[in-house]
């Protein structure tokens, strides 16, 4: 619908109910995040049972919502960079799925798989690897904001690597960060630290040195 009909159409509405309030039911860049990693969790579950052979056809057309689903999100230029990181970090994940996939339906095709087969998960060497980021920070204890997204960075690049995280709660993080910056300021000399975020070979690569910027 033209931005002028949805206009026109939320005018009438409240002169038909004047009381009442237009509300936007458009979900948020966080929801719609959370709900394209749900329905790639579900469309692995679902190629999982089309390989074991309790499916007749490939589920392609929830393949083609989450392809569309990533399309639909990396227009969106509101994206913050955390937001961003997740996307391209979920989108690396699901390049590996695609890759598996194809090979394995190409095997069946060929006749080479004498048995249906479920797939194993990609070796982490066949991962793509995920760009450095780097994040410098001054005082750790007070610039939330920037430990925030160094900590988003890290999650990211570790679920990536299939590393669990769930001993390491943000509180806890925070803590190690002030720490790190506080011991690393006062043994480099140096009034800022760089932190830096990357997944190579499969690892997630985590640095800290000086800023000498």
């Amino acid at each position: 619908m033209a931005i002028r009909d949805n206009n026109l159409a939320r005018a009438a509405q409240r002169r038909t109910k004047p009381n009442s309030v237009v509300r936007d039911t458009t979900p948020t860049v966080d929801q719609q995040l959370a709900r394209l990693e749900d329905d790639m969790r579900r469309l692995k579950i679902e190629f999982d049972v089309f390989f074991n052979g309790a499916a007749k056809k490939p589920p392609y057309d929830t393949k083609g919502r989450v392809e569309t689903a990533f399309k639909r999100l990396a227009d969106d230029r509101s994206m913050t960079f955390a937001q961003r990181y997740l996307l391209n970090s979920l989108g690396a994940r699901y390049t590996a799925f695609k890759e598996l996939w194809r090979r394995t339906l190409q095997g069946r095709e060929e006749g080479r798989l004498q048995r249906p087969q479920r797939p194993k998960i990609a070796p982490h060497a066949e991962l793509e690897p995920v760009a450095r980021v780097t994040f410098v920070c001054a005082d750790a204890q007070t610039d939330v904001e920037t430990v925030k997204n160094l900590y988003a960075a890290l999650v990211e690049a570790k679920r990536t690597c299939n590393e669990s995280v769930d001993d390491l709660p943000f509180p806890k993080f925070h803590h190690m960060i002030a720490n790190k910056t506080r011991s690393l300021k006062q043994h480099l000399s140096c009034d800022r630290v760089k932190f830096s975020i990357a997944v190579e070979n499969g690892q997630v690569n985590f640095k800290a040195k000086a800023d000498l910027d």
